[in-house]
């Protein structure tokens, strides 16, 4: 599962840390569903999601398709 959170959080000025308060989560959680090395549980997703205030599937790809507004 490939994600955009970074680039998205980069967008806010949010931090990693700021990110994972508003989620709940730890900083190292962000880190690594980031550089997807984690994939986060469904109602994780969906909260991220909420944070960014876009649905789900503009955030999550499945590997080997492109990400919401690329290409």
């Amino acid at each position: 599962m490939r994600n955009d959170i970074k680039a998205r959080r980069a967008e806010l000025r949010w931090s990693q840390a700021e990110l994972g308060a508003a989620l709940g989560v730890s900083r190292q959680t962000v880190i690594a569903i980031e550089n997807d090395r984690y994939d986060p549980s469904l109602p994780l997703a969906f909260r991220i999601a909420r944070q960014f205030g876009v649905p789900i599937e503009e955030i999550f790809t499945p590997e080997g398709e492109e990400l919401a507004g690329e290409g």
